[in-house]
């Protein structure tokens, strides 16, 4: 067994602990002052990108690139076409309609929409902890109910 291979360093202690700070500095940059979320809303999208960013940051910081630039560009271009494709979104609202599922009735004047429950596969036991979430303890005090894009539960309560 070679202990050096198992706890030596391949790399320079300095050029880790470098590659680490400007990874991190740069990624808290890019999350904190350029794509803050306004509705504050996480999606399915979102965790996508905050797991290929993940990975291509690893990379950076890990040493698998020769330079932390490459990294950090790599970084900066799955964010880059994340932004693209939401500014298109918002500039073209027909393609909100194929990139992003509408919002899914799941209660219908106190009547719940077990069809729709299935095409979700959601249990009726989540649809009701959802439900005492928003302060409703039967169906029945439901005008609708929807989950929406981004997998929370919209309650409209009856008058």
């Amino acid at each position: 067994m070679d202990w050096h291979q198992l706890f030596g360093f391949t790399l320079s202690p300095w050029e880790i602990m470098l590659r680490g700070t400007v990874m991190y500095l740069g990624l808290f940059v890019l999350f904190r002052v350029i794509i803050r979320r306004r509705v504050g809303a996480v999606g399915m999208a979102d965790i996508l990108i905050l797991v290929i960013v993940a990975d291509a940051a690893q990379n950076g910081m890990a040493g698998e690139y020769k330079s932390i630039t490459e990294g950090l560009l790599l970084v900066l271009t799955i964010l880059g076409w994340n932004v693209l494709i939401d500014w298109l979104t918002y500039r073209f609202p027909a393609l909100q309609g194929v990139l992003e599922p509408p919002p899914l009735l799941l209660i219908d004047r106190g009547r719940i929409l077990r069809r729709n429950l299935r095409h979700e596969l959601i249990a009726e036991s989540e649809l009701y902890a959802k439900l005492r979430e928003q302060g409703v303890s039967d169906p029945s005090e439901v005008e609708r109910a929807y989950i929406e894009a981004d997998g929370q539960v919209t309650v409209i309560k009856k008058k």
